[in-house]
């Protein structure tokens, strides 16, 4: 214990400690059933309780024999018995009902307002339990448990992997709702300010979702039979007609123009161009591309979450966003010189990652709020589908042996590195939590 608090240092450290013997507690990682009071009673603990998470005691509910006799209440843990005091929990009748003060230090005795001494337990783990769990938080490779990954079982890995890919589609289906409450319930708002962050493509999502949110379907509605008016008002809010850019063409100059009678009659500002990322990005991949792609959406009004919603499978939701650009962008990347021959608007495997961050979601959010199993049904079965994403996380978990099958997975794999490896929440981490429970019975790792 005391190599932990070293490594984790002074500050805090109390704090860390007392959420590490919580965790310790919670799921019975003591060193030995025969454990007792700090006046040699023995304890044996039936029910730990339910963990606290607001104020008041630790634990709720918890059921605990002490000398053959049951009791039942709650259970505070402090890393040193003083902080009982410290604390004032001495004077807070809430902590009257506690029957058991569980420290790692036992420096002080700790009574009830009324004065009566509440039994204490020195939590008894391995001390290879600290060690092994401070080399986990602390390590210096971006996956601490790289090279044990495999001792896990197979069972609890599959559990794991399709908690994370819940897990995640479930994070991004809140966010929909909440920006369905923000667009008033108006489906097609969320899908095309959902769609025009995945165009982003993670290097521009933050800049996609700024430039759908300055630029509304109920703005955009108003021209939606002019591809070109379109083209201006986004290619105008996202600021990439401003300064010497309209001279780079013809074209460019006509967007510039009509961008600016248009902000002007609606009081429009326009982004900062400093908001796009080009750097080490390939020409096919220029946001540029991607801005008249969403204006092709929009062209004629726009629909997409009503097919999304009526596509049949796979085959039909991928023509959706299989399309061409004509025009001016079926032959430049950017504005100024052509290129004799351009890419497709989306590759196969772009597409892959719009269904996958966009359609699916969508569809679980739609299918979760009109209690269609069908529709929540079809999103698993799309990412079930689809071919995992080639990306490094995937390259990296595949390399530590997790087989990756499909986008479901790959999407669990993504939720595993950046939600629990890169914040490091070990404890929370069910490869975490398997190393750990078998370093605190004195197992090695």
């Amino acid at each position: 214990m005391l190599l932990l608090l070293h490594r984790f240092g002074t500050m805090n450290c109390v704090f860390g400690m007392e959420k590490l013997m919580q965790y310790v507690w919670n799921h019975r990682l003591w060193r030995s059933e025969d454990m007792v009071t700090n006046t040699g009673k023995k304890v044996r603990v039936i029910d730990p309780g339910l963990l606290n998470t607001d104020a008041g005691p630790d634990f709720f509910n918890a059921k605990v024999e002490i000398d053959g006799r049951m009791w039942v209440g709650n259970v505070e843990i402090h890393y040193r018995a003083s902080d009982w005091k410290r604390h004032h929990h001495d004077v807070d009748k809430a902590y009257d009902s506690v029957i058991l003060h569980v420290v790692g230090k036992d420096d002080a005795p700790v009574r009830r307002t009324g004065g009566e001494l509440i039994p204490q337990l020195v939590l008894e783990v391995s001390p290879q339990f600290y060690t092994d769990y401070a080399t986990l938080v602390n390590g210096t490779i971006e996956v601490s448990c790289a090279e044990k990954i495999k001792q896990v079982p197979q069972l609890t890995m599959v559990e794991w992997v399709s908690a994370l890919a819940f897990e995640r589609l479930h994070g991004k289906v809140q966010r929909i709702h909440e920006m369905l409450e923000r667009f008033n319930g108006s489906w097609e708002d969320v899908c095309y300010v959902t769609l025009a962050r995945n165009l982003g493509f993670g290097i521009n999502n933050e800049a996609f979702e700024r430039l759908a949110r300055k630029t509304p379907l109920r703005l955009l509605g108003k021209h939606s039979d002019s591809i070109f008016q379109i083209e201006a008002l986004l290619f105008g809010q996202a600021g990439m007609l401003e300064g010497n850019v309209q001279h780079a063409d013809p074209y460019a100059q006509q967007l510039a123009t009509e961008y600016a009678f248009l902000r002007n009659k609606f009081q429009l500002s326009p982004m900062e161009t400093q908001a796009w990322k080009l750097f080490r990005i390939r020409p096919q991949n220029f946001p540029y591309r991607r801005i008249a792609m969403l204006a092709r959406f929009v062209e004629g009004g726009f629909r997409m979450m009503r097919r999304i919603v009526d596509a049949e499978d796979e085959k039909q939701m991928r023509a959706l966003f299989d399309v061409q650009l004509s025009g001016y962008w079926a032959t430049h990347y950017t504005f100024g010189k052509p290129h004799e021959r351009t890419a497709a608007a989306l590759s196969q495997r772009s597409i892959d990652i719009v269904l996958i961050n966009t359609v699916a979601p969508l569809l679980y959010a739609y299918g979760e709020l009109t209690d269609s199993y069908a529709l929540t049904d079809k999103a698993i079965r799309l990412l079930e589908d689809l071919k995992p994403e080639s990306n490094s996380i995937v390259a990296q978990f595949t390399s530590y042996g997790i087989p990756c099958p499909d986008a479901l997975t790959s999407q669990a794999l993504v939720q595993l590195k950046r939600e629990y490896c890169e914040a490091r929440k070990c404890m929370y981490c069910k490869i975490g939590h398997y190393l750990l429970s078998k370093s605190a019975h004195g197992e090695s790792i």
